[in-house]
């Protein structure tokens, strides 16, 4: 099994996903089950696939759950492009 927490990758998503969850305190309230739910799943993700992949017995489960992070970064960053586009961050 391999250790998580070594991966710079998985340090650099988990203090992602901390300042997104505080980045989305100072939205609207209204969208709380809108892009806040929504951006804050997609972070959370990234960190939680890459400790899950780490659990792996082979490799390719290993990069699977690495590119399903991946994927989690890209609908994060249009989450962001949204938050843009609505003003709620600038």
């Amino acid at each position: 099994m391999r250790n998580f927490k070594k991966y710079d990758i998985w340090k650099l998503s988990h203090v992602f996903t901390l300042k997104i969850y505080e980045l989305t305190n100072s939205f609207p309230k209204g969208e709380v089950y809108g892009i806040i739910s929504q951006i804050r799943r997609a972070s959370s993700s990234i960190p939680t696939n890459i400790s899950e992949g780490s659990g792996r017995d082979s490799d390719a489960e290993f990069n699977r759950f690495f590119n399903n992070s991946f994927r989690f970064c890209l609908r994060s960053r249009i989450s962001y492009n949204s938050f843009q586009r609505f003003r709620f961050y600038k």
